[in-house]
Parts: structure tokens; sequence; C-alpha cells
């Protein structure tokens, strides 16, 4: 009896490694026991549910749309041996061998928490839009970027270049962070022609001189 506990344990804590190193992207995942298994957070917001040797995803726009093509599994837990189904679709095998789809419908998981905890807190922080960590909340203030109103009206060039000036070891993710941030999207899950966008102006950014690229006050 002891034996299978414990095998059992074991196995659930790989799927928590394995999840946890494939969707790294997402920022710093951490682990937490939860209604007998295991919830997954980035800073305390969480996203996805590990139940009996299972990935779940919290429900998103996009991957509700996902599961109307490819019908999921919801997460079906007993409380009081009466049981309650959940808001959470099942990574099945399929879903695990497609790394790119299963990050893009992880990180719309997230952001959908993410905006649900915002509403919750009443006027959101920079740091509660997806991709802002209380760091980089920090960083947008010493740049002159207190707001999310303010962060928006400029958008994620213009705010990139006035965070240039505060830190100049900034790069393309951060770029991309600050659009996800913008836009609602985790970098990881911002449309392609946007990202391809991105990417180009920051390449031709870098091809400038430091003394010609534009200067934000």
């Amino acid at each position: 009896m002891e034996s299978g506990e414990g095998d059992s344990m074991k196995r659930v804590n790989q799927i928590v490694e394995q999840s946890i190193t494939a969707l790294a992207e997402l920022g710093n995942i951490e682990s937490r026991t939860q209604f007998g298994g295991y919830a997954l957070a980035v800073e305390r917001v969480v996203f996805a549910y590990i139940n009996d040797d299972t990935l779940y995803l919290r429900a998103s726009e996009a991957l509700r749309h996902y599961a109307a093509q490819r019908p999921l599994e919801l997460l079906v837990y007993r409380k009081r041996g009466i049981p309650v189904t959940l808001s959470y679709f099942r990574v099945d095998q399929v879903l695990w061998q497609d790394r790119a789809q299963l990050v893009r419908l992880s990180a719309s998981s997230l952001q959908a928490a993410q905006k649900d905890a915002a509403t919750k807190s009443g006027s959101p922080r920079l740091k509660d839009l997806p991709n802002l960590s209380l760091r980089m909340e920090l960083m947008l203030y010493k740049a002159g970027i207190s707001t999310v109103q303010l962060l928006q009206e400029m958008g994620s060039r213009r705010s990139w270049l006035k965070l240039q000036r505060v830190n100049r070891h900034i790069g393309l993710k951060t770029l991309l962070a600050l659009e996800g941030a913008i836009s609602g999207h985790h970098q990881a899950a911002l449309p392609d022609d946007v990202r391809q966008a991105l990417c180009q102006w920051y390449q031709e950014l870098l091809r400038q001189p430091a003394a010609k690229r534009p200067l934000i006050t």
C-alpha cells in the first residue's frame, strides 16, 4: 500500500516537472498542492491543474475554440463524494506532441486567469498585465510610465525606447512582452504578423547608430 502511494506521488511529481519544463516560456512557474493534485501558477495566478497524472488548462477563448474542433475532457473531481466539473481542459497526447500549440494555449489560459485576477482586484496595476513582473513595473515607473493607460497610449515601441534609456540591456524579449501586455497576450501567444513586425522594427533599430535612434520624452 505504502509503495503504491509512493509510486503514484513520484509519477505526479514527474508530470509537474514535465509541465513546468514544457511551459517554461510562460515565466517562473510554481506548483502547490491543491484539491489532492497540483496547481500551476505564475506569480500566484493559477492557470493549470494536475490531477491523476494529467495536466489540465484553465478555460480561455482560444482553448474553447480548440476544444470545439478537437473535443477535450473537462476536469471532474469529487467534493464530499459529489462530482464537480471545473472549467479546465485535459491536455491529451495529441496536444502534448504539438509543443507550439500547447504553449500557445497555455499562454491563453494564463492570460485569462490574469485578466480575471485583475478584474477582481479593481483597477489593474502594470504588474497585473500579461508578461509584466514587479521588476518590470518598477522599471516602467522609472521611465515615467506609471499607469496601464499611459502604457497603452504610448504603445510598445515608444515604451521600449523610454525603457532603454533606463536600462540599455533590454532587448527584443522586452519589446514583445510590452506588446503582449498592451494587447492582452502572453508574449508566446502574439499573432505571427505582430511578432514579425516588431522583430523587423527591432532589427532595423539595431542597425542605426545610437545617436540617430528616436528620442522619446
